[in-house]
This record gives C-alpha cells, sequence and structure tokens, in this order.
C-alpha cells in the first residue's frame, strides 16, 4: 500500500470511528425509547429492545401534555424563521445594494453587537416585552429573534455577489423596488434562506434559558421547558422521558434534510466561517 492510500484509508477509518462515537448515545437513546420499564433499569442494559414498545411515547402525549408542547414548539419555529427570513433579507439587501448616508455605520454596528452575548442584553429585552404586555405569550419567544445579526451579515454578503446591473436592468424595464425584492433578490437567495432557515429553526427549537425566562404559564410551554419540568425531584419516568428526547429531534432533522443540499454553498459564498 503506497504512503498516499495509507493515510487516505485512515482518514476514512478515523473518521468513521468518530461519526460511530458521536452518534452511539444519540442510538442509544433511540432504541432504549422501545424498550419497556423492565429493560430500562436491569443490568447488564442490552443495547437493542428484547420486546418492542410504543407505551413509553403513548404516555408522552397522553399523560405528559407532550402535544400540546410539541405545538407551542412548532409556532415559535416555524413562525419566528419566516420573520427572521424576510427582516433580514430586507435588511441585507439595504446594506449590500442601497448606498446611503450612515451605511456604513450601521453595517458596523450590526456586526459589533455579534459580540454581545444573549445573557447581557437579556434584562433590557425582558422588560421590553413586560412593558409591551407580551410577557408570558408565544410572541415573547417569537419577536425578539426575529432579526439577527448574524443573518443579515451573512445575506449581505451573498447579495454582494449578485451583480448590481440585473438590478438596474429590472428598473428601466419598469420594475419596483418591492418588486425587485420579491421576485428577483429572495429568489436568487434561496440557497442562503435556506440555511438561515436551518439555523434559525435549530436555534428556536432548542432554546431553554430565553423561554424558561420569558414563560411562567406551564400551557405555553416549550419542548425544552417541558423536558425539564418532566424531571422531577424524588421520580424520573425515565421511559417517557427517552420518548419526548425522540420525538424532540426529528423535526429539526427533517428541517436539516430538506434543506441540507443549500448549506455548505451558502456558507462559502456568504463569507461565514
Amino acid at each position: 500500500m503506497t504512503p498516499s492510500k495509507f493515510q487516505k484509508t485512515l482518514t476514512y477509518v478515523l473518521l468513521i470511528a468518530f461519526s460511530a462515537l458521536w452518534l452511539f448515545p444519540v442510538l442509544w437513546i433511540f432504541l432504549s425509547s422501545f424498550k419497556n420499564n423492565t429493560e430500562l433499569y436491569q443490568f447488564p442494559p442490552t443495547f437493542l429492545p428484547q420486546q418492542f414498545t410504543l407505551e413509553h411515547f403513548v404516555n408522552a402525549f397522553e399523560k405528559g401534555n407532550f402535544g400540546k408542547y410539541f405545538l407551542n414548539s412548532a409556532i415559535v419555529a416555524i413562525t419566528s424563521t419566516i420573520l427572521l427570513l424576510l427582516i433580514n433579507s430586507m435588511a441585507g439587501y439595504a446594506l449590500a445594494k442601497y448606498k446611503f448616508k450612515g451605511g456604513t455605520f450601521i453595517l458596523l454596528a450590526f456586526i459589533s453587537t455579534l459580540m454581545i452575548p444573549l445573557e447581557v442584553i437579556m434584562i433590557p429585552i425582558f422588560k421590553v416585552l413586560s412593558f409591551l404586555g407580551l410577557y408570558n405569550t408565544l410572541l415573547a419567544l417569537i419577536i425578539p429573534p426575529a432579526a439577527t445579526p448574524t443573518g443579515v451579515f451573512m445575506l449581505r454578503q451573498y447579495l454582494l455577489t449578485i451583480p448590481n446591473e440585473l438590478l438596474e436592468a429590472a428598473r428601466i424595464d419598469g420594475a419596483g423596488e418591492w418588486k425587485i425584492y420579491w421576485r428577483i433578490i429572495l429568489p436568487l437567495c434561496q440557497p442562503i434562506l435556506a440555511a438561515l432557515a436551518i439555523f434559525s429553526f435549530m436555534w428556536r427549537w432548542d432554546d431553554f434559558l430565553w423561554p424558561l425566562i420569558a414563560i411562567s404559564d406551564p400551557s405555553k410551554y416549550t419542548v425544552q421547558l417541558a423536558l425539564s419540568n418532566f424531571i422531577g425531584e424524588f421520580n424520573v419516568d425515565w421511559g417517557s422521558l427517552l420518548a419526548m428526547s425522540v420525538i424532540t429531534m426529528i423535526p429539526v432533522l427533517i428541517v436539516f434534510l430538506i434543506f441540507q443540499k443549500h448549506l455548505v454553498n451558502s456558507m462559502a459564498t456568504s463569507g461565514m466561517k
């Protein structure tokens, strides 16, 4: 075996080994969710379920009211993602294609906010939402992340690659600014919008800290709050908890599979590292 072929084989072996190591806990949770309580607590544990059961999934929805939490998370993740794509694309379009006084300062202000952690601005955001009467509503989870500096920066970088002559030709043909944005800019931005949709959906679906602060009514809990609340002080229904965890993974996986083909290209063209 030549040195180059040996190096390539070793690389594949290491990649497969690390992938298996990363996937093992996820696969263990998935398979354990189909075990009955006897198998869950037996020692030594078995990797595959001996008796396949959906009991924990049924309990999660019937006793844990997980369907309500799942719906709340879906509303928050989908709505905030749509808003984020619209607002960020408009802001990115303005910063990339319009020349106006203060444009550079606004861009630098956007970039500088990337260095401010969420924990620092939580209290001001909470006070604003409380003043607007949005505390303890799903809107408190949808509106604050509707515009993100990361999304604006990615879209601006992507839109810089679109030639200005294309927009000028549309204006000469009589197209208005809104028509140019809706009919030309958005279709051309599909790859970067798809990548942003993945990130936004994952951020909102997996978010725990902000919902913990903004929501106190159990009927408005998201799945992450429900998972945390499901762990009792003295007793934990591990079977239902595993089933709920598996269900929680599914939407993110579906979104990623739908938009994955756009992810690499959009990151390369937007300048995101």
